[in-house]
This record gives structure tokens, sequence and C-alpha cells, in this order.
């Protein structure tokens, strides 16, 4: 079979470890004959971690020369097409796919989370944008009933994370156990009043389960100070874990009991791995998880502000919560590998 070149395009390059487990994904569910280039917020990281070429996602001449050396662009995965974060966000992606497809490149938007989209201008540039792909995957209900709306067809599966390859943490070896590990994130929920409640509600819950904590920054910039926060409150049974590579990311879940997140991938990730997970809310995208998963949580904006509760609904989890069993996780993973499916389906050959 020939070989073609994908251009890849998403959040990648920006430290952020849900979007690098979706880029490291992508790569594994690519065919064989597909030649990945990656346009990154850091071309050189990029390149050293995954062995691929990459560009400068900011670079206009860099990015027109890879449109051109391509044959497929690859718009994906995440929260891509939203204008709640960003109302620049959804107009760089679009303009890149539509871009694309007048170049002649066969498009495919990947698993991808559309929304929220309280715009009238990015809700016409998102259905114009999907309107143009060759083929579109998205990873929940709510996505796929929108793109029903605009008579997009596409394929609903599960977010590919669930299908990454994790690899085991080594230095967990020398970490007391139990473990529980904890992914907030900067955000204007996150109140100060609500991080100190939160706090204390950790250090009542680390003294009943006698459990380590891990504090694991998914996204250096919005996450590590709040974990440098919490962290002199646990002295002796805490530790901050930063982990940049995305299947070790996931791998550090192999060797703990029970995850609190804030962020959608740490609690995937975590899920996946066999844990129990308590969900705090501050995206749909995190509320259509828990709904799936039946996962316990809070929304960020109703977290009590009774400490005490905090800690005994953690407490209550994390002793009669049930993780995933093994045949759901493996239901899970089966059915993401549907966003290969559609890479592998696509005639990925030059015409």
């Amino acid at each position: 079979m020939a070989k073609i070149r994908a251009l890849l395009s998403g959040y990648y390059g920006k430290g952020n470890g849900g979007d690098e487990a979706l880029l490291a994904t992508l790569l594994q569910m690519l065919p064989s004959h597909v030649t990945p280039v990656v346009l990154s917020g850091n071309p050189e990281e990029t390149r050293d971690r995954y062995h691929v070429e990459a560009h400068d996602r900011m670079a206009i001449l860099p990015v027109l020369r890879a449109l051109r050396s391509c044959d497929v662009f690859i718009w994906g995965g995440g929260s891509l097409i939203q204008d709640v974060t960003s109302t620049i966000s959804p107009f760089y992606y679009g303009g890149l796919m539509v871009l694309a497809e007048k170049m002649g490149l066969k498009t495919v938007a990947w698993a991808q989370g559309i929304g929220p989209l309280v715009r009238p201008q990015t809700r016409w540039l998102a259905q114009h944008s999907f309107g143009y792909c060759s083929k579109v995957s998205v990873r929940d209900r709510v996505s796929a009933a929108l793109l029903a709306d605009w008579q997009i067809p596409c394929v609903l599966a599960p977010d590919p994370v669930w299908a990454l390859k994790s690899q085991p943490v080594p230095e967990l070896a020398d970490l007391p156990t139990p473990r529980v590990a904890v992914n907030l994130r900067n955000h204007p929920q996150l109140t100060e009043h609500r991080l100190a409640n939160f706090t204390r509600a950790l250090v009542d819950f680390q003294k009943a389960t006698q459990a380590f904590i891990l504090l694991l920054p998914f996204q250096k910039s919005e996450d590590l100070a709040i974990a440098q926060a919490i962290q002199p409150q646990l002295p002796d049974v805490s530790k901050i874990l930063m982990l940049e590579d995305p299947q070790l990311l996931k791998g550090v879940y192999q060797g703990v009991e029970m995850a609190i997140g804030m962020r959608l991938h740490s609690l995937i990730m975590a899920a996946a791995e066999g844990c129990r997970c308590f969900a705090l809310s501050y995206d749909p995208k995190v509320n259509r998880l828990m709904e799936d998963l039946q996962m316990p949580g809070w929304d960020l904006a109703s977290l009590p502000d009774d400490s005490n509760l905090i800690s005994k609904t953690w407490l209550e989890h994390y002793v009669n919560g049930n993780p995933l069993s093994s045949d759901q996780i493996q239901s899970l993973v089966n059915r993401a590998f549907l966003h290969k499916d559609i890479l592998n389906n696509l005639a990925l050959s030059k015409d």
C-alpha cells in the first residue's frame, strides 16, 4: 500500500496531559502506511517524545507547507470546537479544516467533543466545518445529537484514551500503599473558599484511610500551583508527581485505589485502570462521563461547604464503592477502537 502523509491538528504540545493522551492514542491507532505530521505548540518536544515530524501550529508558512505536503487532514480529538474557554479556538481549528478541504486534502474529524457553542457565529462555523469532513467520529451522545440535527453522519464511540496503552511507573514502588490520586485544575469555580474546604476534607480523609495521596497535575500551568498549595497540608503522606508522558500518566493509576479528579482524562485514565473514581465537574463533558458510567461526584459549584461531609462521602466510596468491572472496561476499550476504524476504512491513498 502506498505511503501517505496525514497532518494531525489538535491542542498538542501545550503541556496538557489529556490532549497529549489523545495524540498518543491517535498515533497508536494510525494505519502503518500513514506517516503522521503533527502541528504542535512545542514542535521540538513533540518530535522528541513521539519521533514524528512536527511543525509550529501558529507559524503560517510552515503550516501551509505541511498542508501542501500531506494527503489527509485529521482534526482531533477532544473539545476543539467550543467557545466557552476560547472564542479563537473554533475559528483556528475550523479555518484549518476548511483550508485543508479547499487544498484538496481528505479530511477527518476524529474523536470530537463538540461544544458548548453559545455564539451563533461559532455554531455556524462548526456546522460548516463538520459538513466538509469525509468522516467524523465523536466521543459523546450530545455531540452525536448535534451532528444529527445538522444531518452530518458520524461514528459515536467512547473517548479513545480508554484504548491508550499504559506503562507502569517504576517510582511508585518506593511510595507507601494504599494510594489515592487527586487531580485539580485552575478554574473560576474552584474558589479559594472551595479549595480550602477541599483541602480540609482531604486531610481528614487521609487520616481516616491512612492512604498516601498522589497529587497529579495534568497541565503544569493550570494544575501545579494548586497541588503545591495542598501538599504542605499533608506532609510526609503526599507527593506531587509530574508525568508528561501520557502512557505513564495513565499507568500511574495501576497503583492507585481511588481517584478524585476534575479533569476528564484523569477520570477516564483512572476508570480504565480499575480505580474507584469520584468526580468534581467543572464542564458538561465531565457530567456526561459521570452519567455514562454512573460515577459519583459533585458539580464544583455545588461542592458542600461542610468539609466533614465531603470527607465522609469520599470515605464511603473508598470503602464501599466499586470500580468498573473488567468486562465493562474491556467493552469501553473495544468500542473506543471504533475511532480507529474510521482511520482504517477511509480510503487513505492518493487519488
